[in-house]
């Protein structure tokens, strides 16, 4: 015999008793954040760590999922040595014209802009976002797929960062009220 609880009839709640109720029902339930980085380059590490920290400190639950590409952002090898693609790269601040982009010195050039305008802005380098996100609990997941597809072993990685499949992340992700690909 299945039983079935009604909701207490609002009207006979005092509002001291409707308060309890009601902030006991938004502590249950923490928001979460789901975060997908697929691409290694220093533009496109930022745009997940600054989201992924403001939720944070937004009191959300938040993981990245760094999948292909994305795993340069938590490699040990590759972490210091991102850059900023000038090539066919619409996003630069100043216009440029593929054939310049494709000048020798020009990918170090549009790094050291974007470095600068970091600087200039007190941003932290992705180094700081991501102790940031670490000390802040944002899980940081490798996706154990695409880190044998990419040569990327467990020891390259920097140090807190969890290993999971996509399915794993998937689940993870169906209970979240946020999910973003970068």
């Amino acid at each position: 015999m299945e039983t079935t609880v009604s909701p207490p009839d609002m009207a006979s709640i005092d509002e001291e008793t409707f308060e309890k109720l009601h902030r006991a029902a938004h502590q249950r339930e923490k928001k979460r954040l789901a975060i997908i980085a697929s691409k290694g380059t220093l533009d496109m590490a930022y745009p997940p760590l600054i989201l992924a920290t403001t939720a944070a400190a937004m009191d959300m639950e938040v993981t990245i999922f760094f999948t292909f590409y994305g795993l340069d952002i938590i490699n040990k090898k590759k972490l210091a040595s991102l850059q900023v693609p000038s090539l066919a790269n619409p996003a630069m601040p100043i216009p440029v014209p593929n054939i310049l982009g494709a000048l020798p010195g020009m990918t170090a050039m549009a790094t050291a802009m974007l470095k600068g305008m970091m600087a200039k802005q007190n941003m932290p380098t992705i180094a700081q976002l991501l102790d940031i996100a670490r000390q802040s609990g944002v899980r940081l997941v490798a996706c154990t797929t695409t880190m044998g597809v990419m040569g990327v072993r467990e020891e390259d990685l920097l140090p807190g960062v969890e290993l999971e499949g996509a399915a794993a992340f998937l689940d993870y992700a169906a209970d979240g009220h946020v999910s973003v690909f970068v």
